[in-house]
């Protein structure tokens, strides 16, 4: 039988797909295992997210590097763990959190207690023989994710007129994961298309989305349905729309007040943006709603879930952080119907997995997200299918990172052949 004890823990700093420092993390087990493991980087980060640990030194990366995340790996995390037995993720993840002591991972570093906890199930899968999705989920996971294609951005994602940060297309018609994927990479292509002919720019954002200069919030609307005809599918049936307003980067008070400063729309109250909210579900095919509310106005998520919450998904992300603690008063105070999942907002994966667990046993709906600063890494690709499929955001049909991860799940397909499972 292999010896799937830690052997040697080793980081090391390397770039994200902004050209930001992030951390590699390296693990070698006793048999022999070899695997590395990147941290991806959010933007537009909750303020109640674990920390990720940054050196502040201005001559170095604008001080974004993150040189003492990679000495925490290498002289404190790595010499509590060499010994362990890889296999054996939620007392690793423990070890650290109690290494760390702290609520939010703001000692080590969240950005090295995730490194280190994904290697370790990296390589305790690959030494055991198994696909990782299914080391992570069992024998049971096969369930492809609906591929949540983030096609234009606005807000703090792009420079540009539009407030809500992603509009995207969500293939519910399709009949596979890898037919859903070419749906909504036509509706991309043809959502350029469309663009170029009105002159507007073609140019990405962050995670692969167009971000031309328009009007105002709803014209992102009509040019995403315009493009889903022109692509060939019918808007409502084979492609519905996720939007994610990331209404905390708006908001003057992160409670009830906000600035839709970037469209010129001006000064609006929670009341005002649920109004909003209640003729765009009227009148264009939503399927869900991620942050229409800023992090600390849990009073207004309520009001809009009471009135929204029979007809779309209301998804909270800054609000709940993949922090079990926040899903728990979300699901006491009926604040939405549905969480957002980053590995890194908390900061080890039997955290996350609790975080999901909890959405599962409530009757909540769960999607899992990658963030603006990835990497090639395709750890999370594997773990929405162990997670039993659900939702996925990993960005747009364009930026390798971000294809990285929908090619991993074509191969995953591939793999399940018959007994993947898609969309139910």
């Amino acid at each position: 039988m292999a010896d799937t004890t830690i052997k040697q823990i080793k980081a090391l700093e390397i770039l994200d797909s902004r050209g930001n420092p992030t951390v590699r993390v390296f693990m070698e087990l006793e048999d022999g295992t070899k695997v590395s493991s990147s941290v991806p980087s959010g933007a537009s980060t909750g303020e109640y997210e674990a920390v990720e640990l940054r050196d502040k030194d201005p001559k170095r990366y604008d001080g974004k590097g993150v040189l003492n995340a990679v000495d925490n790996v290498n002289t404190q995390i790595a010499p509590l763990l060499i010994g362990m037995d890889a296999r054996e993720q939620a007392k690793i993840d423990s070890a650290m959190i109690g290494l760390d002591g702290t609520q939010n991972k703001s000692n080590l570093g969240a950005n090295a207690i995730l490194g280190v906890s994904m290697a370790a199930a990296k390589a305790a899968a690959q030494s055991s023989g198994v696909e990782l999705f299914r080391y992570l989920g069992g024998a049971d996971a096969r369930r492809l994710p609906v591929p949540c294609m983030n096609i234009l951005n606005g807000g703090e994602h792009a420079d540009n007129s539009v407030d809500f940060q992603e509009f995207m297309a969500v293939p519910v018609g399709a009949p596979t994961f890898g037919e859903g994927l070419r749906y909504v990479a036509q509706t991309f292509h043809a959502l350029k298309k469309i663009l170029a002919a009105k002159g507007l720019a073609t140019s990405v954002g962050d995670e692969g989305g167009f971000a031309p200069d328009l009007q105002s919030n709803e014209e992102a609307m009509e040019l995403i349905i315009e493009a889903i005809e022109t692509a060939g599918f019918e808007p409502g049936k084979d492609i519905m729309i996720g939007i994610d307003s990331a209404a905390t980067s708006f908001s003057t008070d992160k409670k009830g007040n906000y600035d839709l400063k970037w469209s010129g729309a001006g000064k609006k109250t929670s009341d005002d943006l649920i109004a909003l909210a209640k003729e765009w579900v009227e009148k264009y095919p939503i399927l869900f709603w991620e942050d229409p509310l800023a992090e600390e106005d849990w009073e207004g998520f309520a009001k809009f879930t009471a009135e929204l919450g029979e007809k779309i998904e209301i998804i909270g992300d800054d609000l709940f952080v993949t922090n079990t603690k926040f899903i728990a008063r979300g699901i006491q105070e009926k604040s939405a119907n549905a969480s957002l999942i980053k590995l890194n907002q908390i900061g080890t994966v039997t955290e996350t997995i609790d975080a999901v667990r909890m959405c599962r046993d409530h009757g909540w709906r769960y999607l899992i997200s990658h963030r603006s600063g990835e990497t090639a890494d395709t750890f999370l690709a594997d773990f929405a299918v162990a997670m039993d499929g659900g939702q996925l955001k990993t960005g747009s049909a364009s930026r390798s990172e971000r294809l990285a991860k929908y090619n991993r799940l074509l191969e995953i397909e591939m793999l399940l052949d018959e007994g993947a499972l898609y969309y139910e």
